[in-house]
């Protein structure tokens, strides 16, 4: 058995399951008793990868917020996702947040990751390829515990592990 095992370490997210939060969260701003009166919009761009949210105070944001985030977990997408704007003012007595969509793994932590599987783990080769990173080695016991070992660590974007074979 020469062959090469090999999997794959990205970092997305499913646009649907987004949509389809964004959708609930709309919906429960505009029913919910301390919502409804607020004018809250919430808009995404895909295109930007961003998420505005318009509304009344800075109290009813947090709320929006709160809401958005709880309709994201039922949905099983990672919060790390959702880099936080600053909160500004708009206009008519209103207040802004724009919220980035995270995706891809950065240069600078795709490297610190390549260089943790190359210390921790001689027999396993790793690259940097665009904005995701793939593993080599010989034995799918390794491949785990490198797997084992990054579910571990703590990054500040979620991993996924694809194309395992």
């Amino acid at each position: 058995m020469a062959s090469e095992n090999s999997f794959d370490i990205v970092s997305q997210y499913d646009e649907q399951e987004l949509v389809n939060a964004l959708d609930q969260t709309r919906r429960e701003a505009g029913t919910r008793f301390d919502l409804k009166d607020t004018h809250t919009e919430i808009t995404h761009d895909p295109a930007k990868k961003t998420i505005t949210i318009l509304t009344a105070s800075e109290f009813t944001l947090k709320s929006v917020r709160d809401v958005l985030e709880s309709k994201m977990v039922r949905r099983n997408l990672a919060l790390k996702i959702l880099k936080y704007g600053k909160i500004e003012q708009a206009s008519g007595n209103k207040v802004r947040q724009v919220i980035e969509l995270q995706a891809g793994i950065s240069q600078e932590l795709a490297k610190e990751i390549t260089k943790l599987i190359r210390d921790n783990f001689p027999k396993v080769r790793s690259q940097v390829q665009g904005d995701e990173v793939r593993v080599f080695g010989k034995k799918l016991d390794d491949l785990q515990a490198v797997m084992a070992m990054l579910k571990q660590k703590d990054y500040p974007v979620p991993l996924q592990f694809t194309n395992y074979r």
